[in-house]
């Protein structure tokens, strides 16, 4: 069986430097939600010059707008979104020193770029098992934009949430290796 790496948060470049696409690796600690309203808004403070609302030098934003709570839980299906629709914000926030995204499915050529120049990592949830994903996640808090509803940022703190690295800091990509494996010689 392969090893799982667990990272704990904050992220250093020493944590996610070994990490390889098609790592297996849990996160506990805290991480950030934000989807594409909320990078909007996010960028425009960047380029106003202002302080943003959450901290983003090494950690990590995950693409999701979770389902309203169920009683007795925290959360409810908390599954990745599609992640293309951060790309145009992206570059901003990892060069700002956010190391870790979680998301599903590929990313454009120029976050692939921006990942490797500013050593971060690029991570994909299980799609379609919000439920699961919900399981590791123990404390929910709106930290901003809660006008947006789903879309608003939260601070969850999460153990062992289970993810894979698609892209990492050497410039591989899990979707692009696995297209290779089956492709016809």
């Amino acid at each position: 069986m392969d090893d799982v790496f667990h990272l704990e948060t904050p992220l250093s470049l020493e944590d996610i430097a070994p990490l390889k696409s098609g790592d297996r690796v849990t996160i506990s600690g805290v991480i950030y939600t934000a989807r594409d309203a909320a990078h909007s808004r996010l960028v425009d403070l960047i380029k106003q010059g202002k302080e943003l609302p959450i901290p983003i030098k090494d950690q990590i934003i995950y693409y999701v707008g979770p389902s309203p709570a169920p009683p007795g839980r925290v959360i409810g299906a908390a599954g990745p979104t599609t992640s293309y629709r951060m790309d145009p914000y992206t570059p901003a926030l990892l060069k700002l020193g956010l190391r870790g995204m979680i998301g599903k499915g590929k990313r454009s050529d120029e976050v692939k770029d921006a990942i490797v120049k500013h050593k971060a990592v690029y991570m994909a949830g299980v799609g379609g098992a919000g439920a699961l994903m919900a399981k590791a996640i123990r404390e929910v808090r709106v930290v901003a934009y809660e006008e947006l509803g789903p879309e608003a940022i939260r601070e969850l703190k999460v153990e062992r949430l289970p993810v894979i690295v698609v892209n990492d800091t050497w410039g591989n990509d899990l979707y692009l290796e696995g297209q290779k494996k089956y492709q016809v010689k």
